[in-house]
């Protein structure tokens, strides 16, 4: 493989970078001036990127865990060639370079002792401390001899769950990827695939949920190398024949500086070249690719505020294209990324993406948690929230994944179910309907936020309200819902297999294929729905207790509003000498006036009888009919007539005219019908029908 092809980033080290540089390891950095048989100053190049993010930093303890590292992996060789302590020594730097604090630094240089020596972790821990020990242990692989095929799920596994205690295990692990990825030349070409499927499927997604963008650009590049040489050649070719297309970009620059220099802004304005992935992505997107398409310009101000005013002078002063702006400073990324994104279009026409960003939210977009040094440290008066420890980094999706991943013991099943949840790269909060936020996938569905609430109490679900208004199960939600789960009373019920079809979090998805396996039976699954039953009759005389001032008229309650007393009522004439009552809200009432026909007035007389028809929408279960039949029965009224419409995607609608004893006792109706489980909404008939 080419010098390029293991180092494909190599391009981006043109002038003006303002990302951080992880592409000076080599072996002279590495070893020195000395040979290769010894490295007394190769903890040196270590100290000194360290020191450059931590001035103070005690430099004691990573002299200690060097000599400890390099005196038991003396003897042992890389397949290159090199001494092994090379390896965790590029690790280390990698991190020591992204601003990590020196426990992971210490840790980082012992992270193979363990593994491939004869330390032990109660070695680690006696010469260290608990802390270190517990990252070293984090990142160990668990034993092929032990575990077999599942040596490699068990260990992400492990992992995982160590970092749901400690992001800093992932980011070790992330910088050990990396340098493996960059010295994977001299493994078989079959190997390479297997390792670059791997780092693609799961290492890079983890890389992009912790916010280490470093990594994860170089990381990109270099599998879209193994992985898809033919494309990656055509890109460097590419990107070798355009190599003075920043230029474009240099003097859009130089008008930006000139800009916020008049408008009295300190920014700095770099050119930061694209990463050969980016690059292809651009080409699939825009076909042929113009100079400032090589490249982005990024502005870095010293204060928040100082984002907005950039944009304000930048869309002042140049012709902004409004479609691709984006603020991840008021609406920050999952993984802690903040920026402004804009666009400009320059005098020849030529567009150039435009990144703002804060010094410090730029330290955080390349490092992400690794720039954030140990988020668990405990802050003095500082109260946990419901129990659980703060996290700045907001990993909603690693609470969900350690989550799922305890119920599957199967590693096949785990580690299908972990590439998949990683491939969901967008994240969205919705609100439950206590106001307490959720966070979930893009594209996730009312099923998976019953999951996500309830856990397995969400098999008893039989739909959501979101925002207010009902909703199917297989409601895809957005960024900002809110979701009112509804679940049945009955224990009994459970999911239907069409839920798999709805479910995107791997939680869901295991828990409803778990119960439909603990019952093949089907037990009652909650969307089954009664059929349309025959109407049920108890006609009796409809007790009229409206008076209208009009001699031998006939009065009667119309069908589309039915009024009971006390409504507020008006009447109109009909053929025949009949007066029609209907409520003063019916949409009927508005339509005769616009046919300027006359109101009749219309008092209530003294019998207290009354009829009414109403409407009961509910979610399909079975003995609903049933229920619903004896509350009515219950509160005394009679049916007169009842219909059920056909199940639309779960949803049941009933019509009821009921004959009751005495009008003040709808209210408690309505609230008894309600009250049954299923039943989401009960109304009063109100819909315009023909009149006259």
């Amino acid at each position: 493989m080419s010098t390029e092809a293991t180092n494909p980033g190599a391009h981006s080290r043109r002038r003006g970078l303002p990302r951080i540089d992880l592409r000076r390891l080599g072996r002279a950095a590495l070893l020195g001036p000395t040979g290769r048989d010894r490295l007394p100053d190769a903890i040196g190049h270590v100290a000194e990127a360290h020191r450059a993010h931590h001035p103070d930093a005690d430099l004691a303890i990573l002299h200690k865990a060097y000599v400890l590292a390099e005196t038991s992996h003396r003897g042992q060789f890389r397949k290159s060639g090199e001494p092994y302590i090379t390896h965790p020594l590029a690790v280390t730097l990698i991190l020591a370079e992204l601003g990590a604090e020196t426990t992971t630094l210490t840790a980082s240089l012992l992270h193979d002792t363990v593994e491939d020596t004869e330390v032990t972790l109660d070695q680690v821990r006696s010469e260290f401390d608990a802390e270190v020990c517990y990252l070293v242990d984090g990142v160990t692989k668990l034993e092929k001899v032990d575990y077999g095929a599942a040596a490699e799920p068990e260990t992400f596994r492990k992992m995982l769950v160590a970092t749901g205690n400690d992001v800093r295990v992932m980011s070790i692990k992330l910088a050990d990827r990396l340098h493996n990825m960059r010295t994977l030349g001299v493994m078989r070409p079959e190997k390479q695939a297997r390792i670059a499927k791997v780092t693609r499927d799961v290492l890079i997604p983890l890389a992009e949920r912790l916010g280490v963008q470093a990594l994860k650009t170089e990381l990109e590049d270099l599998v879209f190398a193994i992985l898809h040489p033919e494309e990656y050649e055509r890109t460097r070719a590419l990107i070798a024949d355009n190599a003075t297309a920043c230029d474009s970009l240099a003097a859009i620059a130089e008008d930006f500086r000139a800009v916020l220099k008049d408008a009295d802004i300190a920014a700095e304005v770099l050119i930061r070249p694209r990463h050969f992935v980016s690059v292809h992505r651009a080409r699939l997107k825009r076909g042929e690719l113009r100079g400032t398409d090589f490249g982005r310009l990024l502005v870095l101000v010293g204060e928040d505020a100082d984002c907005y005013g950039v944009l304000g002078e930048l869309h002042t002063c140049f012709t902004p294209v409004i479609s691709e702006f984006k603020d991840f400073i008021a609406a920050p990324k999952f993984n802690l990324y903040q920026s402004l994104h804009t666009a400009v279009a320059g005098p020849d026409g030529a567009v150039a993406e435009v990144l703002i960003r804060t010094h410090q939210m730029h330290k955080v977009a390349e490092a992400g948690v690794i720039a954030l040094g140990n988020p668990y440290v405990p802050v003095e008066g500082a109260e946990p929230v419901d129990g659980e420890r703060a996290d700045p980094t907001r990993p909603g999706w690693l609470s969900r994944l350690l989550q799922w991943q305890q119920a599957t013991p199967d590693p096949d099943t785990f580690w299908t179910s972990l590439r998949a949840d990683l491939a969901q790269d967008r994240e969205i909060t919705v609100f439950r309907a206590d106001g307490r936020a959720l966070g979930l996938p893009a594209g996730a569905s009312c099923v998976d936020a019953a999951y996500a609430q309830y856990g397995e109490e969400a098999h008893s679900c039989i739909g959501a309200r979101v925002n207010g208004r009902l909703a199917t199960l297989s409601t895809v939600l957005s960024d900002g819902d809110t979701v009112h789960i509804l679940l049945a009373q009955d224990a009994a019920s459970g999911p239907s297999p069409d839920w798999l079809d709805h479910a995107r979090t791997p939680a869901a998805r295991i828990a409803i294929a778990s119960w439909l396996q603990a019952h093949p039976e089907g037990a009652t699954a909650p969307d089954a729905a009664p059929r349309r039953p025959a109407p049920v009759a108890a006609e009796r005389p409809a007790a009229v207790n409206a008076v209208v001032d009009l001699p031998d008229a006939t009065v009667r309650m119309a069908g589309c509003c039915t009024p009971v007393p006390p409504d507020a009522v008006v009447g109109f004439a009909v053929r025949g000498g009949a007066v029609t009552v209907h409520r003063e809200e019916c949409p009927a009432v508005a339509r005769m006036k616009s046919l300027d026909r006359a109101p009749i007035p219309v008092s209530w007389g003294d019998a207290a009888e009354c009829r009414v028809t109403l409407i009961a929408e509910s979610f399909g279960r079975p003995r609903l009919l049933a229920d619903l039949t004896e509350a009515i029965a219950t509160e005394g009224a009679a049916i007169v007539s009842a219909t059920v419409e056909p199940p639309s995607e779960q949803r049941v609608r009933h019509t009821y005219t009921l004959q009751l004893p005495d009008a003040a006792g709808l209210p408690a109706l309505m609230r008894a019908m309600r009250d049954v489980p299923g039943v989401y909404d009960v109304t009063r008939t109100q819909h315009p029908t023909a009149t006259g």
